[in-house]
């Protein structure tokens, strides 16, 4: 018996076989079913409520008239076209930096000889884990036009220029500046796969160093930049945060911040909205699409059968041009908006009239903490984050297990159709997820609508694709002799998930839910249609900090939250290092 067709039959837990006939259609159909429940059923409520005047939840299907007039009304109102240009505006500058931002880090922390190129790898990495709406809150803190602390500065240096990023210029800024590490992994990834072979001819034929690396080395890695910026363009389009921080001020509208504003206006046009959302979900689709094309089709780097190592272009003296360069970099993504949400959060006023007033330390003290302890939505946010972070990681960590696994260890009839519909998530946007499942529960009495399990719900359908992937990462690394071993002994398929597969994916599996956990908390877009003031998370409540007017109490809170973040993660981190070393010891 081979290890797939065992594993293609579920057993029960004392190893007693259940019947072949069974068992796999059922824990096929308990799998589509549950990916319907969270996938499409949600996004068959959004296309009914884009088709009709009337919810059907509320006002039951027998009054639904199915009509194209909200998908009209949204393709010739002037304030959509407008939205959508500046998505596609502020998107595309912003992926045009992320790429310059990334390739240049690739290059340097693989093919050169910069110092630190190990710190300089792993500190570009910070900005994934910052939440958007801080990132955008702390921006604006340095670039308001009228009291930004860069402004400020300027002044004070006497030189005539003033930062204004409440606008276009400002989204692309923050936009590519936090997203280029998408561009990095690919591009990264690549470098080190390739084959130097080709760059060596090239120096041989008397081609510069900087010559071979335009007509060569990034040529040859094309499909891994055009893969990694797509992927940049695509996670941009859906962010909320940073527009709303950033564009909301200066009235500059994209998707998101668009369809957020349909629901909030009086009467709320949660019809339109849906259709909004529908745009913004098939745009996506479109370039997910375009992604996956080109990570499925040939790539242009050689890639040696043998072993080699990457060649490493010695810059002389350079290499402490790119290493300033670098930190440059980490100090303006890294440095710079954590001093500026430190500033707004401790000092009693924002204004000061010039860059002395700065270092008065008799105006910096703990008002805005003790103002956001006062209030009593500030614990409750941060309770209701936390146990919407751990029921996201443990439901949506099982989930991917059992996905994972259906689709990578066994040959089921369905599997593809379940790696199809856990996969659909990509390229839908936390917004639409948002007002999807508020279409889809709002209406029911005594459901989901008003609890947190509805936020989680919500947050394990929008990364489920990434959840699946990594746990996916960690079945291909066991090899599938074990199962075999454990399956010629008599034992079942629970018992040799239980005692073999689990225990040496365990470095996967705390990986996947600690992603959850971590995107969890930072998810707003979702969060937006489907809290209540019972339910209220700390992105939520930073959001109306924001919006209340206060920089103070927003900075404060802005800090809280990423503290928490940090020592989750550091949390996290040491209980993986703990699961790695013990699935070594296991192996």
């Amino acid at each position: 018996m081979t290890a797939t067709s065992a594993a293609a039959l579920p057993a029960s837990s004392d190893g007693a076989a259940v019947p072949r006939r069974w068992a796999a259609p059922v824990w096929v159909t308990a799998l589509l079913l549950l990916l319907a429940f969270l996938v499409l059923y949600p996004l068959t409520m959004l296309v009914f409520g884009a088709l009709s005047d009337s919810n059907p939840i509320v006002d039951g299907f027998g009054k639904f008239k199915p009509s194209l007039e909200h998908f009209g009304a949204v393709l010739v109102n002037e304030n959509v076209h407008l939205a959508f240009y500046n998505a596609l505006a502020a998107c595309g500058g912003g992926t045009i930096l992320a790429v310059v931002i990334g390739l240049f880090f690739s290059w340097i922390v693989v093919r050169t000889n910069t110092p630190l190129r190990g710190f300089i790898a792993g500190a570009s990495m910070i900005p994934l884990f910052v939440p958007p709406l801080v990132a955008g809150v702390a921006w604006g803190i340095l670039g308001s036009p009228k009291t930004g602390l860069l402004n400020t500065f300027l002044k004070w240096m006497n030189i005539d220029f003033r930062f204004d990023f409440y606008s276009m210029s400002g989204l692309i800024l923050v936009f590519g500046i936090y997203y280029a590490p998408y561009v990095y992994m690919f591009t990264a990834s690549a470098l080190r796969n390739m084959d130097p072979s080709l760059e060596e001819a090239s120096e041989v034929s008397g081609a510069s160093a900087f010559t071979t690396l335009f007509t060569v080395t990034f040529p040859l890695i094309a499909p891994a930049i055009l893969a990694g910026s797509l992927l940049s363009f695509v996670v941009m389009l859906g962010i909320y945060g940073i527009p709303a921080a950033l564009g909301a001020p200066a009235n500059i509208n994209v998707l998101t911040t668009y369809i957020f504003k349909l629901t909030a206006w009086s009467p709320p046009l949660y019809n339109t909205a849906a259709a909004v959302a529908i745009l913004l979900m098939l745009v996506t689709a479109v370039f997910v699409w375009a992604q996956q094309r080109v990570l499925s089709g040939k790539s242009y780097a050689t890639v040696a059968g043998k072993a080699f190592r990457p060649r490493a272009l010695n810059l002389g003296r350079w290499r402490w041009f790119t290493f300033g360069l670098a930190l440059t970099y980490l100090f303006v993504v890294v440095i710079l908006p954590t001093l500026a949400l430190t500033i707004a959060a401790f000092r009693k006023f924002l204004f000061f009239k010039d860059f002395e007033a700065l270092f008065d330390m008799k105006q910096y003290g703990w008002w805005h903490f003790n103002a956001v302890f006062d209030n009593p939505l500030t614990m409750l946010s941060i309770w209701n984050t936390l146990k919407v972070g751990v029921i996201t990681a443990v439901t949506g960590g099982a989930l991917a297990f059992a996905i994972g696994y259906t689709i990578n260890r066994t040959t089921v009839p369905g599997r593809k159709a379940i790696d199809l519909l856990s996969t659909i998530p990509v390229a839908i946007p936390g917004l639409v997820v948002g007002v999807a499942y508020l279409w889809a529960w709002i209406g029911l009495p005594g459901g989901l609508y008003g609890t947190l399990w509805i936020l989680a719900l919500a947050f394990v359908a929008r990364f489920m694709p990434d959840t699946v992937k990594a746990m996916s990462t960690s079945f291909l690394q066991i090899h599938k002799e074990l199962e075999e071993a454990a399956w010629i002994c008599g034992r079942g398929l629970l018992s040799t998930i239980t005692t073999i597969v689990l225990p040496l994916a365990r470095p996967g599996v705390i990986a996947s839910m600690t992603l959850l956990f971590v995107l969890g908390i930072r998810e707003l877009g979702s969060s937006l249609f489907l809290y209540t003031s019972d339910t209220t998370v700390m992105a939520v409540l930073l959001l109306d900090y924001y919006e209340g007017g206060n920089t103070g109490k927003t900075a404060a809170f802005s800090l809280v939250q990423t503290v928490i973040l940090a020592v989750l993660l550091g949390m996290t981190n040491w209980l993986s290092r703990g699961a790695a070393q013990g699935s070594a010891r296991s192996g």
